[in-house]
């Protein structure tokens, strides 16, 4: 059995109207007899003639409006009323020679000829009205496009930004240990190494699951504590088990780098905590640290990551993020929350 699909829905819409037009007389006069030169004369010619001047208008005459040929459209569309006009009135001509006349007075030519003329600026209205709804929806589509172009390509310059201030950060970490802690130096430059390859294979996907994205911050966190003396205390509460959950890549790992670039001292106790938690679509991610703000000299890591995760967030989940930060009893407090799908 053969199946025709359908490639033009505007020309099965524009034949249903027609057919549906053409029919209407003939339904309204159902059960009674059909006087179908009546009809023609006074229905389906003057459907003819606007169908002519619609398709010419909405297949060529429209387009010199909206372009270069104003002027020309209005003449042209003039002629061919007046034309149609005259030849509706020479038809009529014909089809009344055969009849007897009608006794009574008839409308002034020239009243019959302004009625004709502002029911053939009809079809011409439409076919302006519908190439304009076209433009417009048109225009629509390539500004959606065009935002999206320049959305992809400011999400782009965000990952590539974020790339080296992770590295930038984590290089800092090793070269404080290679002069007292050497062994623990090779180890970070190892951890690393496995962090930059997550970031070479997953920063540029679009999104990736919770459970890669936890994995990811556990081993930095790792990483980052191999510098830490003890009096500095990091406490973790991530879920172990999350399914078909899926986010933007990276996006906690700026909160994670500040904690520890701002909630360490060398010389005080420091503490920092972080905490996930998921319910159902839900994600709240909380981290907590001492708050030991850095000189306006120290530009370790270039103070880009907070400020970079904001315009991702925006970007990525707008309308569907909550992102807070705040001091409480000398800690550092940041709460994010994520709406994802």
């Amino acid at each position: 059995m053969i199946k025709f699909k359908n490639r033009n829905p505007e020309f099965s819409l524009h034949l249903l109207i027609w057919l549906v037009l053409f029919f209407l007389p003939a339904a309204f006069s159902y059960g009674s007899e059909i006087d179908w030169g009546n009809i023609f004369k006074h229905f389906w010619l003057q459907l003819i003639f606007l169908a002519v001047v619609f398709y010419i208008n909405y297949l060529f005459l429209v387009h010199w409006l909206f372009g270069e040929k104003k002027i020309s459209f209005f003449i042209i569309n003039a002629i061919l009323l007046a034309a149609l006009i005259y030849l509706k009135g020479e038809i009529f001509v014909l089809f009344d020679s055969d009849r007897p006349k009608m006794l009574g007075k008839k409308p002034p030519e020239g009243i019959r000829y302004f009625f004709d003329f502002l029911i053939y600026l009809i079809p011409v209205a439409f076919s302006i009205a519908i190439n304009a709804s076209k433009k417009m929806r048109k225009a629509e589509e390539m500004k959606i496009e065009a935002d999206n172009i320049k959305l992809q390509s400011e999400l782009q310059h965000l990952k590539y930004q974020l790339q080296p201030h992770f590295f930038f950060n984590a290089l800092n970490n090793i070269y404080s240990l290679v002069d007292f802690a050497p062994e623990k130096a090779k180890q970070s430059i190892h951890s690393l190494s496995k962090l930059m390859r997550h970031l070479l294979q997953k920063s540029d996907v679009e999104k990736i699951s919770l459970a890669e994205e936890i994995d990811f911050l556990n081993k930095y966190i790792d990483l980052m504590s191999l510098r830490l003396n003890e009096s500095t205390k990091v406490y973790t509460n991530f879920p172990t088990k999350v399914h078909n959950i899926y986010i933007a890549p990276l996006l906690f790992i700026s909160i994670v780098e500040n904690a520890f670039k701002h909630g360490v001292s060398a010389t005080k106790p420091s503490d920092i905590c972080f905490k996930m938690e998921v319910i159902e679509k839900n994600i709240f991610f909380t981290t907590s640290n001492s708050n030991f703000p850095k000189n306006e000299d120290d530009r370790s890591g270039s103070g880009i990551g907070v400020d970079n995760l904001r315009k991702r967030l925006q970007l990525l989940y707008p309308e569907k993020h909550e992102f807070n930060t705040y001091l409480n009893n000398g800690m550092y407090i940041v709460e994010m929350k994520l709406e994802t799908e």
